[in-house]
């Protein structure tokens, strides 16, 4: 059972949370039974991640100009820029891109809100089978597992229109839901 105060793991007989003492029982930690059977539909959950994908867009382009300012701007100013300079920064912010990707669907969909800004906007959460919420390494796998769904032409994706309960291949696999909050 995770703390809704300050989101720490707890056993699930625990009455306080061990990490802030706040009392555990007094709080429902779970939606209800009508709450989990309200599943998020696939045009939903597309527009949830087009509004994730502009506040990562806009996060990155700022992110990358000042490491741009930062970094590559200075090398080039004094000469000591070469191709494979610009390239070994070009594949750094790759990297540092996909850091960020990763922490932000995984963070985010853990957390006690478990949305990502796109999600709370349009009212769907991320839960695990139970309408529980989902451990960082539950929202890691679920991300993670992605990539399958995104190397089947997307089909692992547009499965969350047609499933029982709206789930995409990497909700599958990682045993979550995306419900209507």
């Amino acid at each position: 059972m995770y703390c809704p105060k300050c989101g720490a793991e707890n056993p699930d007989d625990a009455k306080l949370c061990s990490e802030c003492g706040y009392q555990l029982k007094a709080e429902i930690t779970t939606i209800s039974e009508k709450e989990l059977t309200n599943y998020a539909g696939f045009w939903r959950r597309v527009a949830a991640y087009l509004i994730d994908g502009i506040v990562l867009m806009i996060a990155g382009g700022i992110i990358g100009a000042i490491l741009g300012v930062l970094v590559a701007v200075p090398l080039m100013v004094t000469g000591t820029a070469t191709d494979a300079t610009l390239k070994i920064i070009e594949l750094l912010g790759s990297i540092l891109g996909i850091v960020i990707n990763w922490l932000y669907f995984t963070i985010l969909e853990s957390s006690p809100k478990q949305a990502t800004p796109g999600k709370m906007a349009l009212g769907i959460i991320v839960t695990d089978l139970n309408g529980n919420r989902i451990s960082f390494g539950r929202a890691n796998g679920r991300y993670w597992s992605k990539i399958i769904s995104s190397m089947t032409l997307l089909i692992g994706y547009i499965m969350a229109g047609f499933t029982e309960k709206k789930q995409a291949l990497h909700d599958i696999m990682a045993g979550t839901l995306v419900v209507k909050k």
